[in-house]
């Protein structure tokens, strides 16, 4: 029975965490940045097993992006970043965001 509770346990810290990392996403503002790769996939999330998944568009070179260094996540090169076009978050690969307060 201690094992079973205390899964539980181990199991809601894990949810917790989840929920509390994608309120910090929502509550820092994210850098001007633009996109400056000639071209780049923009993904719905990422998943440490698998890599990105959900591709949402292909963005341009120029396009604006946000991403706050430090305070929103990269994963394995994938950096957690809002696409001020549609106004939505996805993922993008880190290389590509640059022109850091340039507009």
């Amino acid at each position: 029975m201690a094992l079973t509770h205390r899964k539980f346990i181990v199991g809601a810290v894990l949810a917790s965490a989840a929920v509390l990392s994608t309120v910090a996403i929502a509550q820092v503002p994210p850098a001007h940045a633009i996109n400056v790769c000639q071209s780049a996939s923009f993904y719905e999330g990422y998943n440490s097993a698998s890599g990105p998944y959900g591709l949402k568009r292909t963005l341009g070179y120029g396009d604006k992006v946000g991403h706050t260094r430090g305070s929103h996540p990269v994963y394995n090169g994938w950096a957690a970043s809002f696409d001020y076009g549609p106004n939505d978050w996805g993922y993008m690969r880190y290389e590509c965001l640059g022109g850091w307060g340039s507009w």
